[in-house]
């Protein structure tokens, strides 16, 4: 007999999906005949679909062998702590909106397991006592935005289940939640553009075009002009859609290219920012997030009016006014 019991941050989700979080090394068979045999809530069966409430008591009826087999791994209580190289914008009980530095990768990938923001996000909330991955096994603090690893500025964290889920949610459907950045871009621009296209990704080389099929996804960019001088401009760009290099393809396409951007910018204007500057990659800078217009309620609603900035970098500062003085 195997006792759990459900916290806040497991809770509001199905019993099927829990289960199969908590014993990541069970075939999906063996969950299903666990919940028709081997499971009781508070004393009761329940089907799939029921959804768990914090508090609940799940009592499993397996041997501590199976339980073993079956339990996802527990985090290694000797692992090595990563380094933090963010800052804290913003903090409360739900979130956590943090600066990015240039490099560093937002989420791990094929050749960076371990040092990357989530997991140093993670390590500073288990420091601080408010995240503890062996009592909440199902829920792990998370962004809920991304940023290219040389794109520097705030990334927003759900602390919380409930705080994540609406985050995710208000940003998949941008509601309530307006995403800007900074930028400076070879050209002129005197007005305010919005840019409507839609986008191909070849996955493998990391690459997006435009694509004149309107049924390929959708990318929809306001940018506004802050500042013109020598042939360049400093932009403030708010995004509509999330989606990759969104900023980079369609700013190049419209014909002013962010400077240093090797893969969508212009050639003779990244060999003169890496001449002058030492920049090798795209000035591209997540400067602003704001709460604002909501569509309905949710955990996150005392944010509503507020705004959170995060100062561009040295670097950024530094080029910024020898262009524009």
């Amino acid at each position: 007999m195997i006792k759990i019991s459900i916290t806040e941050n497991q809770a509001n989700q199905r019993l099927d999906r829990f289960l199969r979080k908590y014993l990541a090394n069970a075939s999906l068979g063996s969950i299903y005949k666990i919940i028709r045999k081997d499971v009781k809530v508070n004393g009761k069966r329940m089907n799939p679909q029921s959804v768990l409430k914090a508090g609940d008591q799940l009592v499993l009826y397996i041997s501590q062998e199976e339980f073993a087999q079956m339990k996802k791994t527990e985090p290694d209580k000797n692992r090595t702590i990563t380094k933090k190289q963010f800052s804290v914008i913003y903090e409360d009980e739900n979130i956590l909106a943090v600066s990015k530095p240039f490099g560093l990768l937002t989420h791990g990938d094929s050749r960076e397991k371990k040092n990357h923001l989530a997991n140093q996000v993670i390590d500073y909330l288990i420091q601080k006592g408010e995240y503890d991955p062996r009592r909440d096994i199902t829920f792990t603090p998370s962004p809920a935005s991304r940023l290219d690893r040389n794109t520097t500025g705030l990334v927003v964290f759900g602390k919380k289940s409930e705080a994540l889920k609406e985050l995710n949610r208000m940003m998949k459907e941008r509601d309530g939640i307006e995403k800007i950045y900074l930028t400076i871009v070879a050209g002129n621009l005197d007005r305010h553009l919005q840019l409507v296209d839609h986008m191909v990704k070849d996955e493998e080389k990391n690459l997006v075009t435009l694509s004149g099929c309107d049924e390929d996804r959708v990318m929809i960019t306001d940018v506004w002009p802050v500042e013109n001088s020598h042939g360049y401009t400093l932009v403030q760009v708010r995004l509509h859609t999330g989606r990759t290099h969104q900023i980079r393809v369609q700013l190049a396409a419209a014909g002013f290219p962010i400077i240093g951007d090797g893969k969508y910018g212009k050639p003779s204007v990244n060999a003169r920012m890496k001449k002058e500057y030492g920049l090798t990659t795209q000035l591209l800078h997540a400067h602003k997030l704001k709460f604002c217009g909501r569509s309905w309620g949710g955990v996150l609603d005392y944010l509503e009016g507020r705004e959170f900035i995060c100062k561009p970098p040295e670097r950024f500062e530094r080029i910024k006014k020898d262009i524009f003085g």
